[in-house]
């Protein structure tokens, strides 16, 4: 190859190779000028994105039926089992059971009368004032706290004695009979000699104040919601006149998240993968579904309760759904979180992949 013919072949590898680089240097340019232009218009973009996350989320006709019927069954959950529904008529219905499985020598132990139910005065103590009567022990004595019985009313079986929300403790003697006013601390050092001496002493005493627990919980006369009861106790005995207790509160609110996670399910299964980025924005509208109905329920329930109260009627409130509207507050409080989550990463998410863009294809050098 002669000299001419060398520099005619360089000469074309080099405008070859600035083909290149100009190719290289304009897609870069252009690049630059996009990611310009999309930070330019950052505004209008985010909400372009957030407009279309709305009209992915937003509840269609199939959506909307879900949430008629989720509505539908917390409404009918709330007046077909009342506060006052599904109750024993005496505490000893709730032992029944247990006697036809537990030996005769054991559950004379374990079901026999618990000290904390005594409110008769011995003669000796007729002038104490004790403050506990059969109508309002339950929500007076520390026994049938939901949680702190369990360490006052296992200390009160196994000491034979009675302690009241203000702390004050009496021995009570056989015939639930209460007797000497005793110092608490005196009560919890008995407990624990009682306890070291034989450990099965204090398994008795727990099994039988939960067994004694369990029939309270579904009688008419019910147990109180815990703390509420030891703030204001008055309060609570107007609650529990109602059916409002642990019982009904919490019966409320399991068959609300029952009916929750029913629909919740169900709806999942029209979940489309092409339609939806992913399962979370799908679940976005499963949560709205959840939130609207609990919402529409529990709104429902306070004004017909308000107004059958105004009208005159003496036991409007034992349809007040109070274990629903705790479970509303969850959700509200809850999907509202999950949603603006979801939403972030869907708007900004997009944002980002507009700004970072295709990769580079750049031309070989």
């Amino acid at each position: 190859m002669d000299i001419l013919a060398k520099g005619k072949f360089r000469r074309e590898a080099i405008n070859l190779k600035d083909k290149a680089i100009q190719s290289n240097m304009d897609m870069i340019i252009e690049e630059n000028n996009r990611v310009a232009e999309v930070a330019h218009n950052s505004e209008k973009i985010l909400d372009d994105l957030d407009r279309q996350f709305e009209k992915l989320t937003q509840l269609n006709g199939v959506d909307i039926t879900f949430l008629l019927f989720a509505s539908a069954l917390q409404c009918a959950r709330q007046y077909l089992l009342s506060n006052k529904k599904c109750r024993h008529s005496k505490d000893s219905d709730g032992s029944k059971p247990f006697k036809k499985a537990i030996p005769k020598q054991y559950h004379e132990i374990l079901l026999g009368p618990v000290p904390y139910d005594a409110f008769r005065k011995s003669d000796d103590f007729s002038d104490i004032n004790t403050g506990i009567s059969g109508a309002n022990h339950r929500y007076t004595v520390l026994g049938h706290d939901p949680l702190l019985g369990w360490i006052f009313g296992t200390l009160n079986i196994l000491t034979d004695s009675i302690t009241k929300n203000s702390l004050d403790s009496y021995n009570v003697i056989p015939q639930a009979t209460i007797d000497s006013p005793v110092l608490l601390s005196d009560l919890f050092y008995n407990g624990y000699e009682l306890s070291v001496y034989d450990y099965k002493l204090l398994i008795c005493s727990v099994t039988r104040h939960a067994i004694h627990l369990g029939s309270d919980a579904f009688t008419t006369q019910g147990l109180p919601i815990p703390i509420i009861n030891n703030v204001a106790p008055d309060f609570t005995s107007k609650l529990m006149k109602h059916g409002i207790d642990i019982y009904g509160v919490s019966r409320a609110a399991s068959l609300s998240m029952f009916i929750n996670l029913v629909v919740a399910a169900i709806h999942g299964l029209f979940y489309e993968q092409e339609k939806y980025e992913n399962r979370d924005v799908y679940e976005v509208k499963t949560r709205k579904i959840l939130s609207y109905s609990n919402l529409i329920a529990s709104t429902s329930n306070v004004i017909y309760v308000a107004m059958s109260a105004y009208g005159g009627n003496a036991k409007a409130l034992d349809q007040l759904d109070v274990g629903g509207m705790i479970v509303t507050i969850y959700r509200l409080v809850n999907d509202y979180e999950f949603i603006r989550k979801v939403k972030e990463e869907f708007v900004f998410g997009g944002f980002d992949k507009l700004i970072n863009g295709q990769e580079y294809n750049f031309e070989e050098i």
